[in-house]
C-alpha cells in the first residue's frame, strides 16, 4: 500500500535554500500580522513569534473572553523553545484582565489542555504550539467552550479583537507571583482527567491484559509518557524513543508520517513489537507502524478505524472526513449502511459536522481523528490507544487486519508531495497559481476524464477512473501541497506528475 512522500526529500540542497529563506527575518517596520489558520496563529520564533506579538494576541483573546459568561481558560503548552515561558505571559495577560486562568503543571498534548476545558468548565483553553511544524516556528491555537477547533465566525472575531490591541489598545500584564498568590492563575495536572475519560472509550485493562509489545514514538514532543501512563500496569509493556524535551526536535521534523520516522520503523523490525504508535509535536495526530515495520499511511488508518467502530464495535452513525482523506470510507459506508460526508480540511469545519450528525468518526489525511464521545477534536494519543485494542479485538497481527480491509474495498494507494516556496514570495505564488486554475479549469488529467471538481478547499479534481488528485495552499506556513489517491502506486505518481506539469510547480522547488 501506499506511503506519504515528499519532493523535497530527493532535493536536500534545495531544501536548505528554502529553509533558510523561509526563516529570514521580518522588516521590522511591518506589523505582525496575527491571523487564524486551518488551526492557529503560527510564527517564527523572535521574528514575528515574540513576547510582544504573543501579548498582544493574548489581550484581543482577552476582551474577546471578557465579552461573554464566565470569563475562564485554560493554558497548556507543547514542548518547543520557550513554550512554557510564552504561556506564562498568556496566563499574565489573561489574569490581568479579569480572566480566570487555569495554566497546565507541564507539556501536555493539545487535546489534554482542550479536554481540560469540558473537565473543569471554562470558557475557553489556549495552547502555545506550532503542532507538526519545524522546530523555529511556534503557534497559538484557540479552543472555545465545547473543546472543539475554533469555527471562522469566532477566529474572525479573536482577530478583530486583537487588531483593535495592534492601532493602540493597552496590553494588561499581571506580576505571575502575584496571580498565583491570588488564585487568578491555578496550576494543575491535566493528565488524571484525561486517564479517566479515555478509559470510559477504551478497555484499557483487556489492553493492559493482553500482553502486547508497543512503541512509542513521540517525536520529543507533547506524548511523552501518556501512552505508557494509559498502558501500564499489567502484561502489555511500552518501549518510548525520543522521549526527552529537546527543542531542536533532534534534528527530525515532528510530523509522524514514514519520511520522518527510520528509526522508530527499524526499531519495530528489530525489537518483535505488535505495534508502533507516533505523535506529533503536539500529539493530535498519529502515525501507525505495522508488527513488519511497515508504515500503515493515513489514509489507512482513517479506514481501518472506521472498519473497526462499524464491524467490531458495532457503533453505528454517520462518518465525517475532510477532503484529502480517503474514498475507502465511501466504500465502507456503503458495505456498512452509513452516510460518509466530505468537508474542507480543518477540524473547524469536521468538528461541528460531526456534532450535527452525532458521527462516530471524523478524521483527516494529516492523521487526526475525533471520537463520539469524546471531545470534538483531533486526539492522537487516543487514536493510537484505538489501534491497541482494535488488534486485541480482531485477535490478529495489524498487517493482517489490514489485509481485511483490502479485501473489503479493493486496493487504494496514496501519496502527497510537499513542495516548500520562500515566505515571502509564497503569497504572489499562490495567487498565480489560483488564477492559473480559475482560468482554465483541466477536463482530464493523466489520461483519465475529470466528472467533477470542488474548489472550497484548494482544487480537488475526481476523475473517471475513481482516482482523485488535489492542490492546496497550506494556511499556516509557506507549503504547497498536492494529494492523489488511486489503485496502484504508478498511477498516483502518474497522476501527481500530471497536475504538477501542467500548473508548473516543479520550476517552483
Amino acid at each position: 500500500m501506499g506511503r506519504c512522500s515528499s519532493l523535497t526529500s530527493r532535493r536536500p540542497a534545495s531544501r536548505l535554500r528554502r529553509t533558510w529563506a523561509t526563516v529570514r527575518p521580518r522588516p521590522a517596520d511591518l506589523p505582525v500580522e496575527i491571523k487564524f489558520g486551518t488551526d492557529g496563529w503560527r510564527g517564527i520564533i523572535a521574528d514575528d513569534f515574540t513576547y510582544e506579538s504573543v501579548r498582544i494576541a493574548a489581550q484581543g483573546i482577552a476582551q474577546y473572553l471578557t465579552s461573554r459568561p464566565n470569563p475562564s481558560a485554560i493554558v497548556g503548552y507543547d514542548t518547543r523553545f520557550s513554550s512554557d515561558l510564552f504561556a506564562r505571559e498568556v496566563s499574565q495577560v489573561l489574569a490581568a484582565n479579569g480572566v480566570s486562568v487555569h495554566l497546565i503543571d507541564a507539556p501536555a498534548p493539545t487535546q489534554v489542555s482542550t479536554f481540560a476545558i469540558l473537565d473543569r468548565k471554562v470558557s475557553g483553553g489556549l495552547v502555545i504550539t506550532a503542532s507538526h511544524n519545524p522546530y523555529y516556528f511556534s503557534g497559538l491555537k484557540y479552543k472555545p467552550e465545547y473543546a472543539g477547533s475554533a469555527t471562522p465566525e469566532v477566529t474572525n472575531r479573536l482577530e478583530e479583537e486583537i487588531q483593535r490591541v495592534q492601532r493602540g489598545g493597552r496590553v494588561r500584564l499581571v506580576r505571575f507571583e502575584d496571580a498565583l498568590r491570588d488564585r487568578r492563575i491555578q496550576v494543575f495536572d491535566p493528565k488524571p482527567a484525561y486517564i479517566a475519560q479515555v478509559n470510559r472509550l477504551v478497555k484499557l485493562d483487556r489492553i493492559k491484559a493482553a500482553g502486547l509489545r508497543i512503541l512509542h514514538e513521540p517525536m520529543y514532543g507533547a506524548s511523552q509518557g501518556y501512552v505508557r501512563a494509559l498502558l501500564s500496569g499489567g502484561k502489555t509493556t511500552v518501549e518510548e524513543i525520543h522521549q526527552e524535551r529537546n527543542p531542536g526536535f533532534g534534528g527530525m521534523h515532528p510530523e509522524p508520517i514514514a519520511q520522518y520516522m527510520p528509526e522508530a520503523m527499524e526499531r519495530m523490525r528489530a525489537g518483535k513489537f505488535d505495534l508502533g504508535i507516533a505523535n506529533d509535536g503536539d500529539a493530535d495526530r498519529v502515525g501507525i507502524i505495522d508488527e513488519k515495520g511497515q508504515f500503515v499511511n493515513q489514509l489507512q488508518v482513517m479506514a481501518l478505524l472506521m472498519m473497526y467502530l462499524l464491524e467490531k464495535r458495532g457503533i453505528k452513525g454517520d462518518v465525517v472526513r475532510s477532503l484529502t482523506s480517503t474514498s475507502m470510507a465511501d466504500e465502507l459506508g456503503k458495505r456498512f449502511g452509513v452516510t460518509v460526508h466530505e468537508m474542507p480540511v480543518g477540524f473547524k469545519y469536521l468538528g461541528p459536522k460531526m456534532a450535527e450528525v452525532n458521527g462516530i468518526l471524523a478524521g483527516e489525511e494529516s492523521g487526526g481523528f475525533a471520537f463520539r464521545g469524546h471531545i470534538p477534536e483531533r486526539d492522537g494519543v487516543l487514536s493510537g490507544i484505538m489501534f491497541a485494542d482494535m488488534i486485541v479485538d480482531y485477535g490478529r497481527p495489524l498487517s493482517k487486519i489490514l489485509d481485511h480491509l483490502t479485501e473489503l474495498v479493493g486496493p487504494h494507494f496514496y501519496a502527497r508531495h510537499d513542495l516548500h516556496l520562500d515566505r515571502q514570495e509564497y503569497p504572489a505564488r499562490r495567487q498565480e497559481i489560483y488564477g492559473r486554475l480559475q482560468q482554465q479549469m483541466p477536463d482530464e488529467l493523466g489520461g483519465s476524464k475529470v466528472i467533477r471538481s470542488r474548489t472550497d478547499d484548494g482544487f480537488k479534481f475526481y476523475l473517471e477512473d475513481g482516482s482523485w488528485v488535489l492542490i492546496r495552499f497550506s494556511g499556516t506556513e509557506p507549503l504547497i501541497r498536492v494529494y492523489s489517491e488511486a489503485s496502484s502506486k504508478e498511477r498516483v505518481e502518474q497522476l501527481l506528475a500530471a497536475l504538477e506539469e501542467k500548473l508548473g510547480l516543479r520550476q517552483l522547488v
